[in-house]
């Protein structure tokens, strides 16, 4: 059919090699059909599926929550600006929570490599007393600012 795609086309076309392509089809984030060859075949939506899986992918998005999106999108057309912004602000929360992670772990890191033996009583990435225990698991002195932190 003439609006298929091969393989080799699709990693010229998407920059992604063809390796990563029957990876993405075996993880089920894209499809193909055979040929009577047995050669795959892709729709030219599987362009755009493959820009939204590298677009999550460069975001930190785990493979599960972006094949979870892309089950959402239909199958029969090219995903659209529309369907971006709602998968978008689906994932906005968790990288916003995983840059404030990494912006507390960045103002504190000096001082913990500074600290040497990464125990003194001042450190904020450590719990050495386990006194968050009562806040349940995770590191909680990663996310916000601790008391021990403050001097």
């Amino acid at each position: 059919m003439i609006n298929e795609l091969t393989i080799g086309e699709v990693s010229s076309r998407s920059g992604v090699a063809p390796s990563a392509l029957r990876f993405y089809e075996a993880q089920g984030l894209i499809g193909a059909h055979r040929t009577s060859g047995n050669q795959r075949r892709y729709d030219r939506a599987t362009l755009r599926r493959v820009a939204l899986v590298q677009a999550g992918r460069a975001a930190g998005i785990p493979l599960e929550q972006i094949r979870a999106a892309l089950e959402t999108l239909p199958s029969q057309r090219t995903p659209n600006r529309r369907d971006w912004e709602r998968l978008a602000r689906a994932w906005r929360i968790d990288i916003d929570h995983r840059i404030a992670t990494l912006q507390s772990l960045r103002n504190r890191l000096t001082t913990c490599i500074g600290c040497g033996c990464l125990s003194i009583d001042r450190c904020s990435l450590l719990n050495p007393d386990d006194e968050a225990s009562t806040l349940g698991p995770g590191a909680h002195y990663l996310q916000r600012d601790s008391r021990r932190a403050r001097p």
